[in-house]
């Protein structure tokens, strides 16, 4: 392989499991690793800049980023919003919902530069893995997939040995949490995930609790839409979210674990911080109350349902 390398197209954010991926498919295997980070939000340009100097530092071929929250916006988001949508009515699919957009993305490159593989760093405990495969294996149906992490059944410990074999520079205190960072919300995963009652740390969750005075913050909809904060109005509700987020990060709100199942058929307990999301479903719920009506066609919907049953 060393001779003619394959093409392997990397889902990279630089956290533990893709750097580990990036090292092991180059230097390893002799792959010809080409790491795409599809930005979805929760990145400014300087973390990019980062995570391309980091990238490049492992031995890929090359790094590319893409800026898909507007997609992700109106593919999903804006209809998790128009339906409230919070799973077991807690969590709001913070960083799961993206996954979707990030892999057609993904599978989308492969085909540009004519990749032989792909590759993600999920385990093989939770969805991830699931939702990355099944759109690779429907788009790109001729490209295969390695999971290193997965096949390896590595520990986040054996991925940190590994690197610092190779003499990687990371901070491997950090990253002993594995942290998914989106427009709508921060999946947190750690020691205390894996337990059935331990809460996580402080140090865990990326936004420190930095106000703690009350203040009113008002929101605009405009057909379900959120277009306005504290009476600024956007024109792209992505807009208005990032500026919402820069608001209520500081107040450490949202906070919260979610016990589920998988679709692998085993329970999965993830952390998460979700300020936005939260203040804008209830938000969005609450102004349905108050000008939704019995004649509103989903009203209807749901009253005739409970007449079907009954």
């Amino acid at each position: 392989m060393t001779n003619n390398p394959m093409k392997v197209v990397l889902a990279f954010s630089g956290g533990l499991d893709t750097s580990f991926c990036a090292v092991y498919l180059s230097r390893d295997k002799g792959f010809d690793v080409h790491a795409l980070m599809v930005n979805t939000g929760g990145f400014s340009e300087t973390e990019i800049s980062r995570i391309q100097q980091h990238a490049q530092a492992l031995g890929v071929s090359s790094f590319k980023s893409i800026d898909a929250k507007e997609q992700y916006y109106q593919s999903v988001i804006k209809y998790m919003v128009f339906g409230n949508v919070l799973r077991n009515n807690t969590y709001p699919l913070s960083v799961s919902a993206e996954r979707t957009v990030q892999a057609i993305a993904i599978a989308q490159y492969a085909k540009e530069i004519g990749a032989d593989y792909v590759a993600h760093g999920s385990t093989g405990a939770g969805n991830d893995q699931v939702r990355f495969d099944m759109v690779f294996q429907i788009l790109i149906p001729h490209v295969k997939v390695i999971t290193p992490i997965r096949d390896l059944k590595l520990s986040r410990e054996e991925e940190i040995q590994y690197l610092q074999k190779f003499g990687i520079q990371m901070n491997f205190e950090k990253v002993a949490y594995s942290i998914n960072k989106g427009i709508w919300g921060t999946f947190v995963g750690g020691k205390e995930t894996l337990t059935s009652r331990m809460p996580l740390p402080e140090s865990a969750f990326p936004s420190p609790l930095l106000a703690q005075t009350p203040m009113d913050i008002r929101l605009k909809f405009v057909k379900g839409e959120l277009l306005g904060v504290d009476n600024i109005d956007y024109s792209y509700s992505v807009d208005a979210i990032q500026a919402l987020q820069k608001v209520a990060e500081p107040f450490a709100i949202g906070r919260d674990i979610h016990v589920g199942d998988t679709i692998i058929g085993i329970k999965g307990r993830v952390g998460f911080e979700a300020a936005v999301p939260l203040l804008i479903i209830k938000a969005h719920h609450l102004l349905e109350k108050h000008t939704l009506t019995n004649l509103t066609p989903i009203n209807l919907l749901y009253y005739l349902t409970l007449i079907m049953i009954q």
